[in-house]
Parts: structure tokens; sequence; C-alpha cells
């Protein structure tokens, strides 16, 4: 019990009797925050440990090899499923009066899907470390957490709504040389509804999906990001359909909705900023949790860019590029996730900057994230084996929705999944060193990690796949066929698929 008491830490609760006066200062740092009312170790052992059973209880070392895949197979197979939803949609609403109309709304729909899949993430990573280290048991702990973060969510949305807006304005500008004003407001007003339903609904879902695993003894770091992720994509591209259809429709009769609408949501952002400020787990995000979201925007455009000159070269890349991103995204999220609780539960309560009983060094070699003593090594490996079967089964969907259009070749299949591997495993050994470097800086993790990964997921999807597809055009190879005989052909792949691909040559 004393070695199982050693593992369980958390970050402790302010005293409500400080006045929040004590906590303004233009200079604080996440650090200062976290170290405003720090407990004594026996208190905070005695004050984590006496309501009951935590989820985290079952450390890597401890948690069952069987359970950790379940747990983690079943949300990052519902979130390729989600993904896949999110392109046929698209692929439906794009023939819309107002996607035709209003071209720039295409530009808008990567910018603010990429920048609300990070938000829904990093509240996903927060809410998960906050439930294993027991800050969700009692009533008062839990409203407050929850109203907080909903609070911050909202405020990023809505800021992240209207940026994502001016992207798509720039964008269009660039192409066309000319902005429309009715398409501006438009674009404002239809990005800044959606972002802000989707940040409530979505994080209302996070909550739920929490207290569920907690109920039901599944640890909430395997599932609550991967669920964020298949469900913000869906979500978001819905809203922002409907929502631009609706204000497009009216914009040709009434002209004061969208003014009004988007003068609401000016207001709502000191608003839910406030409310935000007055949690102390949220407070340092508010200030410090802006830049990584704004800086994984540049680096995703760079796999954008990657994109832009590999469409025109090779047929029907698009198609697989948003599952790439996605399925890398997903896996290292989670990664992330199970690292920031742990680094937490082993910083005895003083939060960033401070780790007990810690012998992993910040900086490892490639191979330590397949082959090491490390408690996370076992999950990058059940995260690497779920690449194979994941991309698969979501081919096989594209392929089966796509009605033929896109049948791939067994060698081809061969070469996505080199690919998708490739991208798993850089993003897995970036995750183990940036985790560990920003918790040392005073950083924390569930804040900032998640956007860059996801970001540098999409970039690395863009450049491996496009080099897959390269190689194939070299070698003179067929990407696809002209009939639909790819199920059979992947079946003889899953079952031996060195086989295939020595037949297929």
């Amino acid at each position: 019990m004393g070695q199982q008491q050693s593992i369980y830490q958390s970050v402790p609760q302010p005293d409500p009797n400080i006045p929040l006066d004590l906590f303004v200062e233009t200079s604080e740092s996440e650090e200062d925050i976290y170290n405003a009312d720090v407990e004594s170790e026996d208190e905070f052992k005695e004050n984590l440990l006496k309501n009951g059973n935590i989820m985290i209880g079952e450390t890597e070392t401890k948690e069952k090899l069987w359970k950790l895949t379940l747990q983690i197979l079943f949300p990052f197979l519902v979130a390729g499923l989600g993904m896949v939803s999110a392109g046929i949609l698209l692929d439906v609403v794009q023939h819309w009066p107002v996607f035709v109309t209003v071209n720039e709304i295409f530009i808008l729909v990567p910018a603010l899907l990429g920048l609300k899949g990070n938000l829904e993430m990093t509240l996903a990573s927060r809410l998960s470390t906050a439930a294993n280290m027991n800050k969700m048991d009692t009533r008062a702990d839990a409203i407050s957490l929850i109203v907080g973060n909903l609070s911050l969510v909202q405020c990023q949305g809505i800021v992240i709504g209207f940026l994502a807006a001016f992207t798509g304005v720039i964008m269009g500008w660039a192409t066309t040389g000319k902005i429309d004003g009715d398409h501006v407001l438009l674009l404002a007003s239809s990005s800044v509804c959606t972002a802000s339903i989707a940040s409530f609904v979505l994080g209302l879902v996070m909550v739920l999906v929490i207290l569920l695993s907690r109920k039901c003894n599944v640890n909430p770091d395997n599932v609550a990001t991967p669920i964020a992720a298949s469900l913000g994509d869906l979500t978001t591209l819905g809203l922002l359909s409907w929502t631009s259809s609706v204000l497009w429709e009216d914009q040709q009769s009434d002209r004061w909705l969208i003014p009004v609408m988007i003068a609401f949501y000016i207001i709502m952002i000191p608003i839910s900023a406030a409310f935000a400020y007055r949690c102390q787990e949220t407070r340092a995000v508010l200030f410090s949790g802006w830049s990584p979201v704004l800086i994984a925007m540049l680096i995703s455009s760079g796999g954008g860019l990657i994109l832009d000159l590999a469409v025109d070269k090779f047929k029907g890349i698009a198609v697989f590029q948003p599952v790439m991103n996605g399925v890398g995204g997903n896996l290292v999220a989670v990664q992330a996730s199970r690292m920031s609780t742990y680094l937490h539960l082993k910083s005895e309560g003083r939060g960033p900057g401070h780790i007990s009983s810690l012998k992993e060094a910040t900086c490892v070699p490639p191979w330590n994230i397949i082959y090491s003593n490390e408690e996370h090594t076992r999950t990058s490996l059940v995260l690497l084996l779920l690449v194979i079967p994941g991309h698969c089964a979501f081919v096989y969907t594209i392929s089966f929705f796509e009605a033929g259009h896109t049948t791939p070749t067994a060698i081809f299949l061969v070469m996505y999944l080199v690919a998708a591997l490739c991208q798993v495993a850089v993003l897995l050994y970036v995750c183990r060193i940036m985790v560990y470097k920003m918790w040392a800086l005073g950083i924390d993790p569930d804040n900032s990690a998640i956007p860059y990964l996801t970001a540098l997921g999409d970039l690395l999807g863009g450049a491996f796949l496009g080099a897959a597809f390269w190689i194939l055009e070299s070698l003179h190879l067929h990407e696809f066929t002209e009939t639909n005989t790819w199920p059979n052909d992947s079946i003889m792949i899953a079952s031996n698929i060195s086989t295939t691909t020595i037949s297929s040559n």
C-alpha cells in the first residue's frame, strides 16, 4: 500500500478563504499558480486517498495489456469512422448553394476543424488528468472544474472562430484578389456561431464521457481524446454547414441578424473569460493556452501546402489525407494525455517544473518508444500495433463509399501502411521528448503538448503520404485499380502481407 500511495499525487485546490487578489499578478506563470497553495506531502496523500479508488491507480506498469488495448481500440475506431463520416458529409454539402456561392467556406473548413479539434482534445486531456487525481469526486470540485473548463473553451472557441474566419478571408483574397463585405460577415458569423455551439456541446459530452469512464473503471486518458476528435470534426462540420446555409438565406432578405450575432459573441468573450478566471485550474490556461493553438495552426499550414502541391500531381491523395493525419494525431494525443497524468501524479502536488522520484531522462534515444523499462513504452507499442488494422479498416471504408473510384492496389496499401507507421513512430518519439521537456520548463503538457503534436501529425502525414505516392510513381506502379476488387486483396494482405506484395510486383 505504501508503494501505491507514492504514485497517487494531485494538484491541490486553493483555499476558498484566500482572496483572488493574491493571485492577480501580471507576471504569474503556470508554476506560480500551481504553487499558490501547496499542502505538505502527508496532507496531500491523505486528502487524495480519502476519497477511495483512483482510476490511475492502475498505472501503465500494472494495467493489463488486454484491458489497455481494448480501452484504446474502441475509441480509436470510433474516431476513425468519425473522420471518414466528416469526409463523406463534406462531399455532400459542397454542392449546397452557400458553398457554391461563397467559396471562402472551403478555406474556412480545415482551419476551423483544426483549431477546434485542438481545443477539444486539450479539454479532454485536462479533465482526464483531474478525474484521475480525484479532483472531480466531490460535487463542489466537479462543478467548479466543469464550469471553469466550459467557460474557458467557450472563450477560446469564440476567439478561434473569429481567427478562422479572418484566415479564410485573407486566403480568399490572396487567390481572387478581392474581398466581398457580405462574405466577410457571413464567414465571421457562421464560424463564431459554429465554434461557440460546438465548444459547449462537445464540452458537455467530454464531461459525461469522463464521469462515465470513472464509473465504469475505465481510464479516461485512453478514451476521452479520441472521442473528442471523432465527434469534433463531424459536429463542427455539420454545424458550419447548417449555420452558414441558414445565415446565407437570411442575408438575402434581412440584414440585421448577422451583425447582431457578431456583437453578441464579442460581448460573450469577456464574460466567459471572467468565469474561467475564477477557477484555479483554468486561470493559467486563460493566459498561456493561446500560443500553442496559434502556432499549431501555422505548422498545420505546412501540411496544407504539401497537400496543395500533391493534389495536382497524384490522383486520389486528397481522399486519404484526412485519415492519415487524423489517425496519427489521435494516437499521439492518447500518449500525451497519459504522460501528462503520470507526471502530475509524480509531482507530489506541486505541478509542472517539480518532479519527485522520477528517474526517466528528458531526452532519450529513438528506440526508447519500443524498447525500454519506462512505463510509457508498452503504451507506445500498443498504439503502433493499432496503426495497421485501423488504417486497413478506414481505407476499406473509404473505398466502399467511393464506389470503386479510389480502389487501392495491394502494393499501394503496403506503402500507405509503411508511411502511416513512420508517421506515428516519429510522433510518439517527439511526444516523449516534448511532454517531459515542457514539464521540466514549468509548462503543463495538458494545455500545450497536444496542439503541437497534432499539427506535426498533419505535416508528417502529408510528407510521408506524398513520399509514398512519389515512390510508386517512380517505380511505375499503380496506386488504384479500375475495378472494385480491393476488398479481396485486403483480406489476402491481412493474412499474409509479404506474399501479396510479392505477387503484386
